[in-house]
């Protein structure tokens, strides 16, 4: 499934990175709750859940200019910038989770990839307070070794940074290693770091078809995941 050019045997998989948001968990009806609760604060009228999926993905600074951007000029969003984060963040907290649902096959192919040996990261640009108790809440939490969040490191993706440290932090080439996820975000930087990369076409993307996403591979679930990186591995030994 992997190449890599520089060998004529394909060096093993020995880690995994997996996004979050639209990855293992479709998180789209909190956001929908919480941006509407920011917005009535500011007497916006609401917004669609389609619209807030074109919007998410680069992280929340990102999401709260594009839903003031509805309403206001370019002086108008960063005037309101500041209140609108905080009361987002406040609604956000409030409700992390409970709108929130697990994707088909995420518990068996965590447990399938841990059952393979592999380590697992979780890499999303949600706030690492989101990000934390979300994953506790849902019971991933005990799959992954490193999780960092959007503001863990001074740059998120599509930067390679994140997925660089979690390579340094498993002392791993990153040729041994493959990121999962939903988007474009989670592409660009596994290129750009020099991991492999699987793309999920259920996620949210920005409103693109993942079709477009140069990746190594379209996974439907998590589970279909395991089994190619075990196929990977099988052809590598």
């Amino acid at each position: 499934m992997f190449t890599n050019s520089t060998k004529s045997r394909p060096a093993p998989i020995r880690a995994v990175i997996i996004d979050l948001d639209g990855t293992m968990l479709d998180t789209l009806p909190d956001f929908h709750v919480a941006i509407n609760a920011m917005r009535g604060q500011f007497g916006y009228a609401p917004i669609t859940r389609e619209k807030i999926a074109l919007m998410i993905g680069k992280g929340s600074e990102n999401l709260i200019r594009a839903v003031l951007a509805l309403d206001n000029d370019a002086a108008g969003v960063e005037q309101r910038f500041d209140d609108a984060m905080a009361f987002y963040q406040g609604h956000y907290l409030a409700i992390n989770g409970d709108h929130s649902a697990l994707y088909d096959g995420v518990i068996d192919g965590l447990e399938a990839m841990q059952a393979d040996g592999l380590r697992l990261a979780c890499v999303t640009n949600k706030p690492i307070a989101f990000a934390t108790p979300l994953l506790a809440q849902k019971g991933l939490a005990p799959y992954f070794e490193v999780v960092y969040g959007g503001d863990s490191l001074p740059r998120k993706k599509p930067d390679p940074m994140p997925l660089l440290q979690v390579c340094a932090d498993f002392e791993l080439a990153p040729a041994q290693v493959v990121a999962i996820g939903d988007s474009s975000n989670d592409a660009e930087a596994a290129r750009a770091a020099g991991c492999f990369v699987l793309t999920e076409p259920y996620g949210y993307n920005h409103g693109r078809a993942i079709h477009e996403t140069d990746s190594d591979g379209i996974v439907t679930s998590l589970v279909e995941a395991s089994m190619l990186i075990r196929s990977h591995n099988n052809d590598a030994h």
